[in-house]
């Protein structure tokens, strides 16, 4: 497959213009997957199937995104964009000369087990763009048939290839103890990135999960290795999935917990972190508080404090009129009766000087109910 002459004529007279065209290239092809539409192989044609390759010196994998035709159900078309990083090496073919060359034609392939993708198009000073096709594999989709997982279509074997889902992954699922998968749960983690270093890395966590649905849930939810890692250094080690999950989807991760333990506070329970963080409770607070001389107040008190709007500009203004120091308990009633600071002025310019804070919440709780 080979480029017109007025691109390569292009690609060949400006270095400054193939930047701009990569970086135009690159805008458009976001690296992850549209949702709208339907998984379909991608059609042979130069136009439909497309790839991006960055090359950074000394660097050992390369950053390649794929943009290939998509069906729709309705029988239309749609792209889909996927990036990844590459070990260099798995691109048969290709050289480095060729890559940082000051313009070179170039055909090379990516060897999955489901298949192979070829590659044709152009590098220059370690950018390149061009097309691609797909071969599938037809003795894996038969090994995969005769083993009791089903016989992919070209359209499965692509979405594997893509993932690089085979047998050593397969077989990694295998001796963990898990259910064996139909192909459409094998597309299904690799389209949602399960790989066999994310299997392989929660064995040695020691992890049995055992469910496929439970390794795309816990990826899906951004439950990463080093999520659990960071997590069980601070004392929180084996916790289930649906802990993981849940810690993960409510924010609080090792940087959260470090935070207040850096402020003095002790380890608490899982739960109370994430009662703290749905209820805002953040350092920043801790922070503004402590500025006031309100430092390592009781987590309760906190999470109270932030739930009836006591923040450090609420006491910083009762304190700039001569109430400092205010206890917790009070500033919490102060607030839930309206009474704050700049009530107390109106009623100190009608005449109700020198009352005390109580004495304000029983005149507003009268009715003196102007600011």
């Amino acid at each position: 497959m080979k480029f017109s002459a007025e691109i390569v004529s292009f690609l060949r007279t400006s270095r400054f213009h193939f930047v701009l065209l990569l970086t135009a290239v690159s805008l458009a092809w976001a690296c992850y997957r549209v949702s709208d539409v339907s998984y379909s192989y991608p059609q042979n044609t130069s136009a439909a199937n497309q790839w991006l390759i960055e090359v950074k010196p000394g660097e050992a994998k390369v950053q390649l995104t794929m943009r290939w035709t998509r069906s729709k159900e309705n029988g239309s078309f749609g792209s889909s964009n996927w990036g990844f990083g590459v070990p260099f090496e798995q691109l048969v073919g290709l050289t480095r000369e060729q890559v940082m060359s000051s313009g070179s034609h170039v055909e090379f392939q990516m060897k999955r087990e489901a298949g192979t993708f070829n590659f044709d198009g152009w590098f220059k000073e370690g950018n390149g763009s061009g097309h691609f096709t797909f071969n599938p594999n037809a003795s894996f989709a038969s090994d995969l048939d005769r083993q009791g997982f089903g016989k992919p279509n070209d359209e499965q074997l692509f979405s594997l290839a893509m993932s690089d889902i085979g047998f050593t992954f397969i077989n990694e699922l295998k001796s963990q103890g898990y259910d064996t998968p139909s192909v459409d749960q094998l597309v299904k983690m690799g389209e949602h990135g399960v790989r066999l270093d994310y299997v392989q890395g929660l064995k040695a966590l020691g992890y049995s999960i055992k469910s496929t649905d439970y390794l795309v849930k816990m990826k899906d939810h951004g439950v990463s290795l080093n999520f659990i890692n960071e997590m069980a250094g601070l004392g929180y080690a084996g916790l289930t999935p649906e802990e993981l999950i849940k810690a993960k989807d409510h924010g609080v991760n090792a940087t959260y917990i470090n935070e207040f333990l850096a402020a003095g506070y002790n380890r608490s329970s899982l739960d109370d972190w994430i009662t703290l963080r749905d209820h805002g409770v953040n350092t920043s607070f801790i922070q503004g508080l402590k500025a006031l001389g309100y430092e390592r107040l009781p987590l309760d008190d906190l999470r109270t404090m932030k739930d009836h709007g006591v923040n450090p500009s609420f006491i910083q203004e009762l304190k700039d009129i001569g109430y400092d120091r205010v206890p917790v308990e009070q500033l919490i009633r102060l607030r839930d009766h309206g009474v704050s600071a700049s009530y107390i002025r109106k009623m100190k310019e009608r005449g109700y000087g020198d009352l005390s804070l109580d004495e304000y919440i029983r005149l507003r709780d009268r009715g003196s109910r102007d600011e």
